[in-house]
């Protein structure tokens, strides 16, 4: 599976205030995901956001909500379950590949993940920019989604697969963000 700029949606998932600071590396985390926004932005790629039980874990981190052109409250730890599908075909109902990031990655982000999977949207995650409060839930999300045929990518990576090409009219901004990390 190849992640196309034109098909494709980032879902930025539970980046929420009260629980970034329990999530294992949490500041390298946001940073990835604010990385990979930016270039979701550049590039005019929809950016979805999600949070759990806001009034228990507060709103997203606004450094991430920003970037969300919609945001979806949830209190089931499959966002399908509380409209995510919904919202990324009313976005454009041309997308159908997912790019995940977000905590906690053995619940929220796994969840979602299998949800969208089973609406038959083609998954991808980006470890490097989700996180779980005990890095070994994190390593059993991410080894069980890959198991599921999720691709992970890792942040640049996926950078340079959405370009295609240094003669994209955006290659120089992107790398510009690159050159930024």
């Amino acid at each position: 599976m190849m992640i196309n700029q034109a098909t494709s949606a980032l879902i930025l998932i539970d980046f929420q205030t009260r629980l970034m600071p329990s999530i294992d590396e949490g500041e390298t985390v946001v940073a990835s995901a604010l990385f990979l926004a930016k270039v979701a932005q550049v590039l005019e790629i929809p950016i979805l956001g999600t949070e759990q039980n806001p009034a228990g874990l507060g709103p997203n981190d606004e450094r991430i909500k920003v970037f969300c052109d919609q945001t979806v409250v949830k209190h089931s730890f499959n966002g399908v379950a509380d409209g995510l599908a919904d919202c990324i075909r009313a976005i454009n109902p041309l997308i159908t590949q997912v790019v995940l990031a977000g905590c906690e990655a053995h619940v929220c982000l796994m969840q979602t993940a299998l949800g969208l999977q089973a609406m038959g949207y083609e998954v991808a995650v980006v470890p490097e920019a989700s996180g779980s409060r005990m890095p070994q839930d994190k390593i059993l999300a991410m080894d069980r989604m890959g198991q599921q045929k999720m691709v992970m990518l890792g942040a640049e990576m996926l950078a340079f697969e959405w370009l295609k090409t240094s003669d994209h009219p955006q290659f120089k901004n992107v790398l510009q963000l690159i050159k930024n990390r």
